[in-house]
């Protein structure tokens, strides 16, 4: 049985740097302290935000030796591809109307 989060996905991507730390950890897994240098931020920021990705499932942390290390847990993402897909009609309609304009004005 899996734990509902405490965020969902939108909230957690939300803000910039949240953002920011998922493309950074798209990259490879990192320690906090790698992940630090990317932001002119103490840890402790980072560590907050990294909770907040952690509780909406778009991280994961795990403990090797001493130090934490993060990863990218891109199936939450899959709610906001959904979601996101639904207004590709509205983007579809407006592409649709500009080549009828576009072939118009040519004839």
């Amino acid at each position: 049985m899996s734990v509902a989060p405490k965020y969902d996905v939108f909230q957690a991507i939300a803000d910039p740097t949240r953002r920011k730390l998922l493309q950074i950890l798209s990259k490879k897994e990192m320690p906090i302290a790698e992940i630090s240098k990317y932001f002119p931020m103490s840890r402790t920021a980072i560590s907050k935000h990294l909770f907040i990705l952690s509780e909406a499932h778009l991280v994961k942390a795990e403990k090797k030796g001493r130090e934490k290390r993060f990863t990218l847990h891109v199936e939450p993402l899959m709610e906001l591809t959904d979601w996101l897909s639904y207004f590709d009609q509205f983007w579809d309609n407006k592409l649709d109307k500009l080549k009828y304009l576009v072939e118009k004005k040519e004839d």
